[in-house]
């Protein structure tokens, strides 16, 4: 897609996002405690960085202030099945729900998923034709069943770890924030896996507005940049709702003169998505293919709270676009020297 609005005409390069990170910072596993995790925090202002714990982020929200979460859930959204009459595995991960049965799919072997195909999952408890072969090599594909679906994936599907994830996950609760509700991500949006109800209520009590949208995410966000020039790049769209309340909520905020926080890189795109160019939203729903890297002006996000990301990411252009590329890569490059614990279940990160 085209340059965001509030872009200047300059080129960045892929290269420019690229950062060398040591495997071992890589965290297989969630502490046990969700918001014991660290909090690197990055002053736009000053270009300053300060290392708190994750619990502390209290100490820096307002009372008058809101925060928006993504409140997306997780599905169960791999599957191992097999063409009807063959034997060879064939797995496919659930990536957009298209209606009626129709799903956005990554397969593999994709040689063994041609158009026309049947699958069969679960002794036949669920099957399915493989519609078409996108240009991107995305399968559309229609899924046949009876009852209902999502009570059928928790039977038959498997959380879809990201590939960097080595270790099994004991509770698949805690690949889901606490707040989770609306089913239909295939990743977490993971900034938020760090809040407890215990800091939720904390932060309410402290005089800060709770509000909710939901963008379920997409394997496409975490898709690799491969064209030097970023421009080049072409997000896939993921669907978002934002309702009545969340929008009076963040309406309130901002004209009473408070901050609007976002948790995550997902709710960051909705809300830019949603705002006009003074910052005002309103409820409506829709595909987002945003892309935000430096050059974009934020509308409407304040502050941002994020997990530390894959090096030459759209989600490291995004912070990029929210601080300075600059900045955000002197605070990486203390983050792997203080050894922050990296991506999904790792530690925190909060730009001011």
């Amino acid at each position: 897609m085209g340059a965001p609005v509030g872009v200047h005409a300059f080129v960045m390069k892929k290269s420019d996002f690229y950062f060398d990170l040591p495997a071992e910072l890589i965290a297989q596993h969630p502490l046990e405690q969700r918001d014991a995790s660290r909090l690197l925090v990055l002053d736009r202002a000053d270009g300053s960085v300060t290392h708190r714990h994750f619990r502390d982020l209290l100490e820096y929200v307002q009372p008058g202030d809101c925060m928006v979460f993504n409140d997306s859930r997780v599905i169960p959204a791999r599957l191992m099945g097999h063409a009807v009459g063959k034997t060879t595995p064939i797995e496919v991960l659930l990536l957009t729900d298209r209606g009626d049965g129709l799903w956005e799919c990554l397969t593999r072997p994709g040689r063994k998923t041609r158009e026309g195909v049947e699958l069969t999952f679960g002794d036949g408890l669920l099957t399915a034709t493989v519609e078409s072969v996108q240009p991107d090599g995305n399968r559309l594909i229609r899924f046949h069943y009876d009852g209902i679906f999502l009570e059928i994936l928790d039977k038959l599907g498997t959380m879809p770890l990201p590939p960097y994830i080595k270790a099994k996950l004991d509770d698949p609760e805690r690949y889901q924030t606490v707040y989770s509700k609306t089913p239909g991500s295939a990743a977490a949006p993971t900034a938020g896996l760090h809040f407890t109800k215990e800091l939720l209520a904390a932060l309410e009590r402290k005089g800060v507005q709770l509000a909710f949208v939901t963008l379920h995410v997409g394997l496409g966000t975490f898709r690799p940049v491969k064209e030097e020039e970023i421009t080049d790049h072409v997000m896939h769209a993921e669907y978002y709702v934002m309702d009545e309340q969340t929008a009076a909520i963040i309406e309130r905020t901002r004209q009473a003169g408070g901050k609007v926080w976002a948790v995550g890189t997902t709710a960051s795109r909705t809300l830019e998505t949603i705002a006009d160019d003074e910052g005002h939203v309103r409820a409506q729903s829709g595909w987002t293919d945003i892309f935000l890297y430096p050059g974009y002006r934020f509308k409407v996000v304040d502050h941002l709270v994020t997990n530390f990301h894959l090096p030459e990411s759209t989600l490291m252009m995004l912070i990029s676009a929210f601080a300075t590329r600059e900045m955000v890569m002197e605070a990486y490059r203390q983050a792997v020297e203080q050894r922050y614990r990296f991506f999904s279940f790792g530690d925190s990160m909060l730009l001011l």
